[in-house]
C-alpha cells in the first residue's frame, strides 16, 4: 500500500497517510460527476464515453440512466433537484424527483453554450457553472463545431433567467472544476490547460471581482493527471484532481499534501452518513477513502441531512441541530448568532465548562492583568454558564468541567508557545492552589465529570472523547474561557471529529470584547453553531 504524501505536517490532520483507497467498482470507460444523495444515501456518477449514469450504494453499482446525454458534473439544489451538465446537448438541466426535466441554460447571446462541465449552487440559490468545449470533442461528447469563440464561467441568478458571463472572455483556456470557500465569499475555478486555480471575490450582487492565481504548476512530467474536479473542505482547504491523484491546498494557496490514487482522477465529492467518505471517479473505476475532515456544507447537504447518520459514535435519526445553519442575526453587541426556533435533543447533548478557574478569570488571578476578569464580568459568563449548567442537570445533560491543571514547576508542559511560557512564568494553575480551583458558582457537583488538560483544546491528551462516547453524546455545548483560544480550539477539533459543536457566546469570555467578537464572528461561524444561553435552554426544553 502506498502512503499519501504530506508536503507539510498538517496534511495528516485531514487524512490518515496510510488510509486505503478502496475500489468500489471498475470496468467503466471514463467516470465523472459524483454526487451523494443525503437522504437516500447513494452516489450518482457518470460514464461520459459510455453515455450512462450509474448509482452506487451498499448493494453495489447499477445503471440509473441510459442514454444520459454524456453528462458530466452534477450537484443538487437545496430542494434536492439534480442539476446536471450535459455534454451532448450543451445544456445545464434540472431533473426533479418526479421525473420532470427543465432547461436551466443552453445559450449565451443567441449562441449555444460549448458544453457545461461543472456546477455549484450557492446558498441564495444562484447557480455557477463552467463551460469548456470538451463536450464537442470525440469520446467525451459529440464532435460538432463551436458557436462561441471562448470558454467562460457563468451565473444563473436565484430567480432564473439567461446566464451571466462572470469573467473576461479570454481569461480561461478550458475552465473546469469550481467550488466556493466555506463562507461563500470566494469562488475557485481551475483551468485544465493552464494547470492552475484562480480565486475570485464574490461581490454583493453575486458577480465576481478581479481574479488572481491561487495555485499554479499543477502538472507533472512523470504522473498522469490535470486539474479537473475540485471541492473545498470545511476548513477551507481546496482538494483538486491532479497528477497522481488529488492535490490539497490550504486556504492560503499552499500545497499541503497529495492523495495517491491508482488511476487518473477526474472528479471527487464527499458523502457517506457522516460526510467523511471522499468518493473519487478515476478513469475506469470508482474509489473511496475515509478522511478526517468533511466538506464545505453545501445547501443540499443541509436540506437532506436526515436518516440514520452517525456522529461521534451516536446514532442520529435526524440532524440534532435542526435549522441553525440557515438563520442568523446580529446582536446589539455585533455578534452573529443563530436565530431562535431550533431544537436540541437533551439525550444527545453534553455541556463543557472550560477553564473557569480563578487564575484565568478572577481578580487576583495569575492572568488578571490581561483584562480577562473585566470581560468575564461584562459577559456575565460565570452567571450564564451556571444558569445553563443548572438547566442541563435538570434535563439529564451531563456537565463536564475541563480544567487546566499543572504540577509545581509545570513539568510536562512544553514551552513551545507564549501561552505555555506565560503559564510557567506566572506559576499559574498549579494543582491544589486557589488559582487552579473552579470559580465560585461553577464548582463540580455530584454527577458531574472532571477532565484535566495541559493544552488549549479540551480534546488534546485528555479523556474527553472517552467520556462522551461512554455517555453516547454527539452534541457538545462549549462554554468558558478563553473564547479565541480554548473555546475556539475545542470547537474546531470537535467539528473535525464529527461532533456537532454549539457555543453559547454569552457564557464565554476572553481578554476583551474585540478578541471575543472576532473569534465568534469569523473562526467559530465555520465550525459550530454560535448562539446564547437562553436559546440553548429553550432548545433543550423538549
Amino acid at each position: 500500500m502506498t502512503t499519501h504524501l504530506a508536503v507539510s505536517p498538517g496534511f495528516a490532520d485531514l487524512v490518515d497517510l496510510w488510509a486505503p483507497v478502496r475500489q468500489l467498482g471498475t470496468g467503466f470507460e471514463f467516470c465523472e460527476g459524483p454526487v451523494w444523495h443525503p437522504r437516500e444515501h447513494h452516489l450518482l456518477f457518470s460514464d461520459m464515453p459510455g453515455d450512462v449514469r450509474r448509482r452506487w450504494d451498499k448493494g453495489g453499482i447499477r445503471e440509473a440512466m441510459r442514454p444520459a446525454n454524456k453528462c458530466n458534473g452534477m450537484t443538487y439544489d437545496a430542494d434536492l433537484n439534480l442539476i446536471v451538465c450535459e455534454h451532448s446537448t450543451s445544456t445545464l438541466v434540472r431533473e426533479r424527483p418526479d421525473g420532470r426535466r427543465e432547461t436551466i441554460a443552453s445559450h449565451f447571446e443567441g449562441m449555444e453554450l460549448n458544453s457545461p462541465n461543472d456546477v455549484v449552487v450557492k446558498s441564495d440559490g444562484a447557480i455557477y457553472f463552467s463551460d469548456p468545449w470538451y463536450g464537442r470533442m470525440p469520446v467525451f461528447g459529440v464532435e460538432r463545431p463551436r458557436q462561441l469563440g471562448f470558454q467562460g464561467v457563468y451565473r444563473i441568478t436565484p430567480g432564473g433567467g439567461a446566464p451571466e458571463l462572470l469573467v473576461d472572455r479570454y481569461l480561461f483556456d478550458q475552465p473546469n472544476g469550481l467550488c466556493f470557500c466555506p463562507t461563500e465569499d470566494r469562488l475557485f475555478v481551475n483551468d485544465t490547460v493552464q494547470c492552475n486555480i484562480r480565486v475570485f471575490d464574490i461581490l454583493p450582487d453575486g458577480r465576481l471581482g478581479p481574479g488572481r492565481v491561487f495555485a499554479s504548476g499543477i502538472v507533472s512530467q512523470s504522473e498522469p493527471g490535470v486539474p479537473d474536479g475540485m471541492k473545498c473542505d470545511a476548513q477551507g482547504n481546496v482538494w483538486v484532481c491532479g497528477p497522481g491523484g488529488v492535490w490539497v491546498y490550504t486556504i492560503k494557496g499552499e500545497l499541503i499534501g497529495k492523495l495517491r490514487v491508482p488511476e487518473l482522477v477526474g472528479n471527487l465529492t464527499w458523502g457517506g452518513p457522516d460526510w467523511r467518505t471522499l468518493f473519487l471517479t478515476a478513469s475506469h473505476s470508482l474509489y473511496a477513502v475515509e478522511t478526517k475532515v468533511g466538506p464545505r456544507m453545501e445547501p443540499y447537504m443541509k436540506a437532506g441531512a436526515t436518516g440514520g447518520a452517525r456522529h461521534g459514535g451516536a446514532t442520529a435519526p435526524d440532524r440534532p441541530v435542526s435549522n441553525l445553519d440557515a438563520a442568523a442575526f446580529i446582536s446589539p453587541g455585533g455578534v452573529k448568532k443563530a436565530a431562535a426556533g431550533y431544537r436540541l435533543d437533551p439525550s444527545r447533548c453534553a455541556l463543557l465548562i472550560q477553564d473557569m478557574q480563578n487564575d484565568v478569570v478572577m481578580d487576583g488571578g495569575a492572568f488578571a492583568a490581561s483584562g480577562s476578569p473585566a470581560h468575564c464580568k461584562e459577559q456575565n459568563a460565570i452567571g450564564n454558564a451556571a444558569r445553563l449548567a443548572q438547566a442541563a442537570r435538570a434535563r439529564g445533560i451531563p456537565v463536564i468541567h475541563v480544567w487546566f491543571v499543572v504540577e509545581p514547576g509545570a513539568p510536562g508542559v512544553t514551552m513551545n508557545a507564549p501561552l505555555f511560557e506565560g503559564l510557567a512564568d506566572a506559576t499559574a494553575l498549579v494543582r491544589g492552589t486557589w488559582g487552579a480551583a473552579a470559580v465560585p458558582g461553577l464548582e463540580a457537583q455530584g454527577g458531574d465529570h472532571v477532565v484535566e488538560k495541559q493544552r488549549m483544546s479540551a480534546w488534546e491528551g485528555t479523556r474527553l472523547e472517552t467520556v462522551l462516547k461512554a455517555l453516547g453524546r454527539d452534541v457538545v455545548i462549549v462554554t468558558g474561557a478563553w473564547t479565541n483560544m480554548s473555546i475556539e480550539h475545542t470547537a474546531r477539533t470537535g467539528a473535525d471529529k464529527g461532533y456537532f459543536m454549539v457555543v453559547p457566546e454569552d457564557a464565554c469570555s476572553t481578554m476583551n470584547a474585540e478578541w471575543h467578537t472576532a473569534s465568534v464572528n469569523y473562526a467559530l461561524q465555520n465550525v459550530c453553531v454560535v448562539t446564547d444561553v437562553d436559546a440553548v435552554i429553550a432548545a433543550t426544553a423538549g
